[in-house]
């Protein structure tokens, strides 16, 4: 299930590129789900926990992926912390998606998220309202943000 906090946070992870950095662990990046994060978000191949092959920079190590991706791989792997989904682009949200339909997920949002079309199962924590998709996601935080004025 995909809980949802909007707006600022405390405790949360907003920086989840430099933790992800002191924090990764090699096992991670050779999992076949963060692989396919990787492959699709940054259009990069996992060769070996310390090797990355990205058509754009060439090779690379983790700390270079993408801040999305971090973020990706922190909040599946990373159980006890909340993360900034602000740090996520659009392509992200799938995978966000993918990642509480496995286990529980809390995430902070602090911008209007595109997760498609189709329908989904969230639940804000500013008011414990459920929504099914992206037009009650978004009558959501207009509620929300109109209560913060």
């Amino acid at each position: 299930m995909l809980y949802i906090y909007y707006g600022e946070m405390s405790g949360v992870i907003n920086r989840s590129d430099v933790y992800f950095n002191s924090v990764y662990q090699d096992e991670w990046l050779m999992e076949d789900f963060v692989k396919s994060i990787i492959l699709d978000v940054d259009k990069s191949e996992v060769i070996s926990p310390h090797l990355i092959e990205s058509p754009v920079l060439g090779p690379i190590g983790p700390r270079n992926l993408s801040g999305g991706t971090k973020t990706l791989i922190l909040m599946y792997k990373d159980k006890e912390h909340i993360f900034n989904a602000t740090n996520c682009g659009d392509n992200c949200a799938k995978w966000i998606l993918e990642i509480a339909g496995k286990q529980d997920l809390t995430i902070c949002l602090q911008h209007n998220m595109n997760f498609g079309y189709g329908e989904f199962r969230a639940v804000f924590l500013n008011n414990h309202r459920e929504v099914h998709n992206m037009a009650e996601l978004l009558d959501v935080i207009f509620d929300l943000e109109e209560q913060s004025r």
